[in-house]
């Protein structure tokens, strides 16, 4: 694959876009703050002025993932009609489409995140996608379409059963219309999970 040359413009965001493209092909230990400045044609030391480092990059890339996330996931929020059974599908599906789309990314971001020396920005960024997901089941409790409880305790078996699933359609556990279909049936798994008795 041959790459475009940077010559000018917004070297951060060509650096990002370049090693997101060499997370995706290769993995993140192919990642090298000298390789994407040949890839992009600038010395090698013209990284160091946005990376002062590799982990630095990673964590970048990890923070624009979760905010990539965060704008679906609020898409998905708009399109989605006012049940919580409809918020929670269009919130699955959003989650299970991004992570199909930037698997690599999402591996990423979940082992960044908990890196001890992660910074706050990525840490925040984190939070936020569980606050969404406490959100949600909050409101369902709200118009009691959802037990009541402890908030965390409802959300926490709703997220991880979403997370799993999309573990697997990105693994290849799953063909493409296994998780299409079998969408449906977690959606359904977990709106029963969070009914009142």
């Amino acid at each position: 694959m041959q790459t475009r040359r940077y010559h000018h413009g917004d070297l951060r965001a060509a650096l990002l876009t370049r090693a997101e493209q060499t997370l995706r092909e290769k993995g993140p230990g192919a990642l090298s703050l000298r390789e994407l400045a040949r890839d992009l044609g600038v010395s090698h030391a013209a990284p160091s002025r946005h990376f002062k480092d590799k982990q630095a990059l990673l964590d970048a890339l990890a923070l624009a993932g979760f905010e990539r996330l965060d704008e679906a996931l609020a898409a998905s929020r708009k399109a989605a009609g006012e049940t919580f059974a409809d918020r929670l599908g269009g919130l699955v599906r959003a989650y299970v489409d991004f992570a199909v789309a930037n698997a690599e990314l999402l591996d990423l971001m979940y082992t960044v995140k908990h890196d001890p020396a992660a910074s706050e920005a990525l840490i925040t960024a984190a939070q936020r996608l569980g606050a969404t997901a406490v959100e949600l089941v909050a409101e369902g409790q709200r118009s009691g379409e959802v037990r009541e409880g402890p908030v965390d305790d409802i959300g926490m078996p709703v997220f991880t059963t979403l997370h799993g699933f999309a573990s697997f359609a990105v693994s290849s556990v799953l063909s493409a219309e296994e998780v299409e279909s079998g969408l449906d049936a977690v959606i359904a798994y977990m709106v029963r999970g969070c009914a009142p008795s």
